[in-house]
């Protein structure tokens, strides 16, 4: 039933987005159609989407993987150092409220080139899943974690057999937010120059020029890969987790 409604969702929203190119925004011509865009799309071909998706792509990933592992890692030192609590915390809000933007021109100067773009992104993705890892790891049942203290078992045996099968419900979730997060972050970072391909960098070529059916067909590619990444992770939660369905995001 929730497949049907989002596939619902979808229709509607494309019918919107027909229905505005060609009644409010016809004159102007800044909304092409869904078939002008899908024209643009054919015209320029794999030989265009490809590599720039590639390039994007890869270091999203790298940044995903770095973020989301810092995240997990410092979750897991706050648990067996409770001290640490109130540092990570912080870094973790700093992290989020900080804009990538303003902080963007200051990394490219620091680090340069491509690593610009994997730091960005990976920046996107530490606050949320160190949340959803912290919040996880607290939701441990006590009873078991008294059971394993009874049997003799202490800090790392309480980590390794509870919490942290009780953690993975929550950090699923906070990774399936983190998969479209590393993408924008790697956009962004594209858009500051700090790389010569990619989709940020083909987006801010084409607003320039003015070429409107490939910025939004660059805008959808952008989107249905985000979407992949979310549906991919929550492929993987739901295998891992199949205890967790009613309760994940």
């Amino acid at each position: 039933m929730r497949r049907v409604q989002g596939l619902i969702g979808v229709v509607a929203l494309i019918g919107l987005w027909w229905l505005l190119a060609v009644t409010v925004f016809a004159d102007g011509g800044a909304v092409p159609t869904p078939w002008t865009v899908l024209e643009s799309m054919g015209h320029d071909g794999w030989a265009f989407y490809g590599p720039n998706a590639a390039v994007t792509l890869s270091a999203a990933v790298q940044g995903f993987l770095w973020g989301n592992g810092l995240a997990i890692g410092v979750a897991l030192l706050v648990l067996l150092v409770p001290r640490l609590e109130a540092v990570a915390t912080q870094l973790a809000v700093i992290s989020y409220c900080v804009p990538l933007l303003a902080i963007g021109p200051i990394v490219l100067v620091v680090l340069g080139g491509d690593a610009t773009v994997v730091f960005l992104a990976a920046i996107s993705v530490f606050f949320t899943t160190l949340i959803g890892a912290l919040l996880g790891l607290r939701s441990a049942d006590r009873a078991s974690l008294d059971l394993i203290t009874v049997y003799g078992g202490g800090r790392l045996a309480r980590l390794r057999y509870v919490q942290v099968i009780s953690a993975l419900p929550s950090t699923f979730a906070g990774l399936k937010i983190s998969a479209p997060s590393a993408l924008l972050g790697a956009i962004i970072g594209e858009y500051l120059g700090s790389n010569d391909q990619g989709l940020g960098v083909s987006l801010m070529i084409s607003q320039q020029q003015f070429q409107v059916p490939r910025t939004w067909g660059l805008a959808l590619v952008a989107g249905l890969i985000a979407g992949l990444g979310y549906a991919i992770v929550a492929l993987v939660a739901r295998l891992v987790t199949p205890w967790s369905r009613g309760e994940s995001l």
